[in-house]
């Protein structure tokens, strides 16, 4: 910095000569080096001011902006920031192929404690006793009194029991968030839906997973946020499924039955619109798996994808259409029907004596196992399986259900012997489940196609490969209307819907594989409708049914499992939309149902 003197010799020496007092100077420039000095120190004043004033006017901006914020969000208790992967609780819902709402999720709370928080441990565990009674006194009071510094209580509380626990008013009983899985429609459609349940767990958040059915089944996309909150629409229509329900019901308790399942098939796309197992259980509550027993016993076993059972005539039709379909046979070829059959020391039986000879159709219309068989021998064993495993009979269901894998298929692994390829054609010797014989039969009438069962609602149907040819699909259809209208399964003709179908009767094996029940069977009937045009399959499995109206019990499917088919099309068919067949007779002027 360069000063300016105070007395500048040229300026001294100039006053002096103008005769002027040269301190003047010296006071001057005094002067005017102290207003230079006052000038820096204010602006250097007034550029710390307008930083302070800026920095001021920064953090009361921020703090506003932030209390904006706050007001305008929910309320919620602060957290802990942690480490670890963020519990993802969003689950899609589910619904019918109508829209209708079968799963949901509810928010809820969860409630804890924090033993050092308590006040009164022992008054705050006499009152939680009063509104939980399911939980242990003892072991939540040692619990409270012990060295623990967190204590689960219960998972998921209504808002009546958390506005109780809230008025105990001890500090140490806290809530915490929960997004819990509602069914809204109770037991309805359990088996389809499972259920689900909590997988990771927080304080703030729990992770619902699916358990069963199609909650496990399509867990990942339940909770995929990609799928922006779209719901999962299944193939199921909500009213059928009710109605069927509860026809299936009424019949087990007039059938005097232990169990029994419904499935109602599109035939054509294998969408399932109905799937009913009984007895059954309420998703909200699902009970938990039994520890011994029968697993079939439990309301939560899936008895029309799980239960694998013998079922008996219902199998005749597919050794009929595989030697219709390799020209073996045709309707009208003549079988040899006398019985008993002798095979080395086996006998086959029929129910009635049928007479010596029969014709193909009539072996399926009287169910003739000795016809039945003697057709078996004609296809052998190598094609028999061959043409099985095509139907999709020798593995499991490609269902969308949790527990479909494990059902899988009973028969002869490592050889297949004549006797076996003899009793297999009429439904023994190998055992699937009603959900299997509902995508066969579907295959069987719906022009020959491979029908790979659904519960995903699709846009178009897929059609697969094909197994039988049209023609030999239609002499199926017609055969199965002659065992509705003249065979074994009368009871299940329906004024105004062509109804065909197939009976099966089959004894109960004992637990232990050696034998069979004594006086109980599985009675099945797989029906088509309508038989001309067929566009659903329905098939009925009843567990130990005995119709006892008559002198003595009658277990057949022709007396138990046809008349609560029957029913079930009769309440179904119009909810389907399909209307009554109305035919004019030309001879004589009279309007008639289709029969």
């Amino acid at each position: 910095m360069i000063r300016t003197p105070l007395r500048p010799l040229a300026r001294i020496l100039d006053a002096r000569e103008k005769g002027e007092n040269p301190d003047k100077i010296e006071r001057e420039n005094i002067r005017l080096r102290h207003e230079d000095m006052r000038d820096r120190a204010r602006a250097r004043a007034e550029g710390r001011l307008f930083v302070l004033a800026l920095a001021f006017f920064c953090a009361f901006g921020t703090v506003g902006i932030r209390m904006g914020v706050l007001a305008s969000t929910e309320p919620a208790e602060p957290r802990a920031a942690a480490s670890g992967t963020a519990i993802l609780a969003n689950r899609a819902d589910i619904t019918d192929r109508n829209g209708r709402l079968l799963a949901t999720n509810l928010v809820t709370y969860s409630l804890y404690a924090q033993p050092p928080s308590m006040i009164d441990p022992h008054s705050a565990v006499a009152a939680l006793m009063r509104i939980f009674p399911d939980l242990d006194e003892d072991r939540l009071l040692r619990q409270f009194t012990g060295e623990r510094k967190f204590v689960w209580i219960k998972r998921r509380i209504s808002p009546e029991q958390m506005q109780m626990v809230h008025d105990i008013g001890d500090p140490g009983l806290l809530f915490g968030p929960r997004e819990m899985r509602l069914y809204p429609n109770g037991a309805l459609a359990s088996h389809i839906l499972g259920g689900s349940g909590f997988g990771r767990e927080g304080v703030h958040s729990a992770e619902v997973i699916g358990t069963a059915g199609v909650e496990k089944a399509f867990d990942g996309w339940l909770r995929d946020p990609a799928n922006e909150g779209r719901p999962l629409e299944l193939s199921i229509d909500l009213t059928v499924q009710a109605a069927v329900e509860r026809v299936l019901d009424g019949g087990m308790q007039l059938m005097n039955a232990k169990g029994g399942t419904a499935i109602l098939m599109d035939a054509h796309s294998g969408e399932v619109i109905s799937l009913a197992s009984l007895p059954d259980f309420d998703p909200n509550d699902r009970p938990a798996p039994p520890a011994s027993g029968d697993p079939s016993d439990s309301p939560i076993f899936n008895r029309a994808v799980q239960g694998v059972y013998e079922l008996g005539s219902t199998y005749k039709i597919f050794t009929v259409a595989q030697a219709l379909e390799l020209g073996l046979v045709t309707p009208d070829t003549i079988i040899d029907t006398t019985s008993p059959m002798a095979w080395g020391r086996f006998r086959i039986r029929d129910f009635r004596n049928y007479g010596p000879e029969q014709s193909v159709t009539n072996v399926i219309v009287k169910s003739s196992n000795v016809g039945t068989a003697r057709i078996a021998l004609e296809i052998g064993g190598a094609r028999q399986k061959t043409f099985l495993d095509s139907l999709g009979l020798l593995a499991p269901t490609a269902i969308e259900l949790a527990e479909a894998p494990g059902a899988r298929p009973l028969f002869p692994q490592r050889t297949w012997p004549e006797i076996s390829t003899m009793t297999i054609s009429y439904g023994h010797g190998i055992s699937a489940s009603p959900l299997h014989l509902a995508a066969a039969y579907a295959t069987m009438v719906n022009g020959g196609t491979r029908v790979t069962p659904t519960l995903r609602r699709l846009p178009e149907p897929v059609v697969g490969p094909r197994v039988i040819s049209e023609a030999t699909s239609a002499t199926i259809r017609g055969m199965l209307r002659d065992v509705v209208q003249q065979g074994t399964a009368s009871f299940a003709e329906v004024p105004g819907y062509a109804v065909g179908g197939k009976t099966g009767t089959a004894d109960k094996p004992l637990r232990n594989g050696r034998g069979y029940e004594e006086d109980k069977v599985i009675a099945t009937f797989a029906g088509v409708f309508p038989a001309h045009d067929p566009k659903y399959v329905l098939v009925v499995t009843l567990d130990e049914p005995s119709e006892t109206s008559g002198p003595e019990p009658r277990r057949t499917a022709g007396w138990t499992a046809v008349p609560v088919a029957a029913e079930i099309i009769r309440r179904a068919a119009p909810l389907l939309g399909l209307r009554p067949e109305i035919e004019s007779s030309a001879a004589d002027g009279v309007t008639l149902a289709r029969n």
